[in-house]
């Protein structure tokens, strides 16, 4: 119980550790907090240094989520525990200690816990998320619907009711960080992917803050 208390503790202050603060530091780039949305993520890291930086932001997002349940298996907790470690790393990523709890919209930290609890949870999520992006051409709307299917992929991969309605959870988070792509989507506001640069684009809307919500 201590090891498993101690672990979901780490994993949200693990969470908490703003990727793009400490890379822009690291890259002699300006706060990102201080330009563009203001908003700690990828996206604005891109605004502000460009594909390099975001990458290696988009990087430390997903480890955010990768390590401590990884850890956890490593530690052989139970399934439950694994979900729990998730979501206190996407908790900490979305409110984090650090930083007055303001932080992104967590989809990358979501992928990497995905790709912690079963490799296959986490890739079927990537395949979707490529999937739709290819069909719609749009970021925000390929993260949501490839949320929407991470409970029923969790589902048919484990059969555990825990589990599922723990990824319930963190995906109905998701969609309420997403509510102003929502509304965007609504109106026909919502930016799409450009052929050019699809990649990057996959960390705008959905990896982390288009705007300060």
């Amino acid at each position: 119980m201590i090891i498993d208390a101690a672990l979901i503790a780490t994993a949200y202050l693990l969470g908490s550790i703003s990727s793009a603060i400490i890379v822009c530091r690291l890259m002699g780039l300006p706060d990102p907090r201080s330009l563009g949305s203001g908003n700690p993520g990828a996206t604005n890291v891109k605004r502000i240094g460009g594909n390099r930086p975001a990458a290696i932001t988009l990087f430390g997002d997903m480890l955010k989520g990768l390590i401590p349940v990884l850890a956890g298996q490593l530690l052989d907790v139970s399934l439950m525990i694994l979900a729990c470690i998730g979501l206190a790393a996407f908790l900490g990523h979305l409110y984090p200690v650090f930083f007055r709890f303001q932080g992104g919209k967590g989809v990358a930290t979501l992928l990497g816990v995905l790709l912690g609890i079963n490799w296959m949870l986490g890739l079927a999520a990537i395949a979707t998320w490529l999937f739709m992006a290819y069909v719609v051409k749009i970021s925000s709307l390929s993260a949501l619907v490839m949320a929407a299917l991470v409970p029923v992929y969790g589902w048919f991969l484990h059969h555990d009711w825990t589990l599922v309605g723990i990824l319930i959870f963190i995906v109905l988070l998701l969609f309420w960080r997403h509510r102003q792509n929502i509304r965007n989507m609504m109106v026909g506001k919502e930016s799409r992917i450009s052929n050019s640069n699809k990649a990057m684009d996959m960390q705008s809307d959905t990896l982390d803050d288009s705007k300060r919500n």
